[in-house]
């Protein structure tokens, strides 16, 4: 088992490597340079290009890509992202709170979607074929082929405008929540139960449920067990849940007024302020090798074979 760690964490570090060089030549595609994007946002009123030669000696822009990557890995590491073009204030003063209003709402929505796939899984494998399945089956396919902007606009207009009921923006209090979180739930839980309710499908034709209503075990019990070896199949997209809410709450952040990363991202690709982005795709890249690797490692857990081929 401690061989599988070594080796997962082997093959992460070179992919954030990989990643984290990517991420950093963004700003090289750029047909600006860096140094004129920081003197225009400085609202300097005539940029020249002798202007723009000091900028670059200042920052150090005029230095080998491969030394400069390497300083800026090695600050990212101490979680020292630079600082913007715009404002001049550190980019983890900017991220931090931004990452952690994400993060809140990322959470919320991923404990609500687990729990709500593997209800809705189970109750419709064990309909299979009847009303409860079909009616919930066809409604995921109706939700979940809404466009997101559509899907939150619709939810203010009705929920927020004609009923009052919850705000239209911000998160202000606990019922700031509700629309970002449903708008999210709906877009993923109905996506989620139907990989275990076609897991639970296929567990529940296995002979070791034959065999153990054979040998008269409760169906409590047998459920448990079908469930325990399909959740081995959902345990990879779930683990990847946190990540990809994480990095798709961009629409919704920017309709409610969010105060997160989406709303932040976008505002500095409006304005072109490389560092925030650079550090929002280190940022979301960690979060995918991490979770992934987390999701692999609990795999192992489950499955006894797993751990027999170790």
């Amino acid at each position: 088992m401690g061989g599988y760690l070594v080796k997962r964490i082997m093959i992460a570090i070179p992919l954030l490597v990989v990643i984290s060089f990517l991420a950093f030549v963004l700003n090289q595609l750029s047909p600006l340079d860096p140094a004129e994007i920081i003197l225009r946002a400085q609202e300097v009123p005539v940029v020249t290009d002798e202007l723009i030669t000091e900028t670059r000696t200042a920052l150090g822009l005029d230095r080998p890509l491969f030394v400069r990557y390497v300083d800026w890995l090695s600050s990212c590491l101490q979680l020292d992202f630079g600082s913007s073009y715009v404002t001049g204030k550190p980019v983890w003063s900017l991220l931090g709170p931004a990452l952690l209003n994400t993060l809140k709402l990322t959470i919320v929505s991923a404990v609500f979607i687990i729990i709500l796939s593997i209800v809705l899984g189970i109750v419709c494998a064990l309909r299979e074929g009847k009303v409860l399945d079909i009616s919930v089956r066809g409604i995921s396919f109706f939700v979940t082929a809404m466009p997101t902007y559509w899907l939150a606009a619709l939810m203010v207009w009705y929920f927020s405008v004609k009923l009052d009921w919850f705000p239209t923006s911000g998160m202000d209090s606990y019922s700031s929540y509700v629309l970002p979180v449903a708008v999210i739930v709906v877009g993923y839980a109905g996506i989620y139960f139907r990989l275990i309710r076609s897991s639970m499908l296929s567990n529940l034709h296995e002979d070791y449920v034959l065999y153990g209503r054979a040998c008269g075990l409760p169906e409590s019990r047998i459920i448990l067990h079908i469930l325990r070896n399909s959740l081995q199949v959902a345990v990879s997209v779930f683990g990847l849940a946190i990540p990809v809410i994480l990095g798709s709450t961009v629409v919704v952040e920017n309709i409610f007024a969010w105060p997160g990363l989406g709303t932040l991202t976008v505002k500095s690709i409006l304005s072109r302020d490389f560092p925030i982005i650079q550090a929002y795709v280190l940022v979301l890249a960690a979060a995918f090798v991490l979770f992934n690797t987390m999701s692999d490692i609990i795999n192992v857990f489950l499955n006894p074979k797993l751990r027999k081929e170790l």
